[in-house]
């Protein structure tokens, strides 16, 4: 099932984003843990890009085996900053042969390794040069991007980046998921702006359950996110106590989502980080919001 027929339902839905493996023995474990969240029934579930190598296969892994084995809708990751463009061919051709309707279309991380190299030689250098190469493809994909609700670390003003964001989405995009947002007004701000740009294309606002203290300071520099004094509060309050830093950080998480629910935002995408326990506390606590049994269909 494509996910823009998911989100166009005109009802609440919540999906969960995993990690493949970066190494092999660490497979079955993360299969385990992919599989303990998909028992949960989400809307959707998403695998993001095993960068280089080998590596890369395992999202297309985990992808087939939840598809397979729980018939769950699954969008895998693609990022084309260290691809050349047969890499991208046949990484498509591989989505189409195991049944993968959906794509998530990065450009990835910048390394200081690349940064450092010339950048005018790249296949790719952004991400609506991959969706451009997916669409001319011909594959029937429904096109995910990636969006900044309070800018792209790259862009000057917040109106650029909203500028870049329109090419891109009129290069293919069925829908946007942003970066991790820990302040919804923010988020609603930013619906705002981009709807007045033109904009049109469903945006999924995407939530990360912070669980311990040390993850505060790696989200804030992976995506420059506000922590608004609430959180602060929490996470001074709780983060010597690691049980209860997990439990407050899925009742915030949680918190988070009503609100966005309760803002007329019908879809939510959560960053679960292989973490089932995180996942289900969440789906738990909106159980009978969302009107299912959180342990299963």
């Amino acid at each position: 099932m494509k996910i823009i027929d998911i989100v166009k339902q005109d009802k609440l839905s919540l999906s969960f984003e995993v990690f493949p493996p970066k190494k092999e023995s660490s497979y079955d474990s993360v299969e385990k843990a992919t599989e303990a969240i998909a028992a949960l029934s989400p809307a959707f579930m998403s695998v993001t890009y095993g960068a280089g190598g080998g590596t890369s296969r395992y999202t297309l892994d985990i992808a087939r085996n939840i598809k397979d084995r729980f018939n769950i809708p699954m969008l895998a990751h693609l990022t084309c900053v260290s691809s050349d463009k047969e890499t991208v061919r046949q990484r498509i051709k591989d989505m189409q042969d195991a049944g993968i309707e959906n794509v998530m279309a990065l450009r990835g991380d910048l390394t200081p390794e690349l940064e450092a190299t010339d950048r005018s030689k790249w296949d790719y250098r952004y991400a609506y040069e991959l969706i451009q190469d997916i669409k001319a493809s011909g594959a029937d994909f429904c096109i995910g991007a990636a969006c900044y609700p309070e800018i792209h670390p790259e862009s000057a003003t917040q109106w650029e980046d909203i500028d870049h964001l329109k090419e891109k989405v009129d290069c293919g995009v069925d829908f946007l998921t942003t970066q991790m947002i820990f302040d919804n007004s923010l988020f609603l701000n930013f619906m705002y702006k981009i709807r007045e740009a033109g904009i049109k294309v469903p945006v999924l606002p995407g939530i990360m359950p912070i669980t311990r203290a040390n993850q505060v300071e790696r989200a804030v520099k992976l995506s420059g996110s506000y922590m608004p004094p609430r959180f602060k509060s929490l996470v001074d309050k709780f983060g010597g106590d690691p049980d209860a830093m997990t439990r407050a950080g899925i009742i915030y998480a949680t918190d988070q989502i009503i609100d966005l629910y309760a803002n007329g935002i019908t879809n939510v995408h959560v960053y679960s980080m292989n973490k089932p326990e995180v996942a289900a506390g969440i789906m738990q606590n909106l159980s009978d919001i969302l009107g299912k049994n959180f342990e299963g269909r």
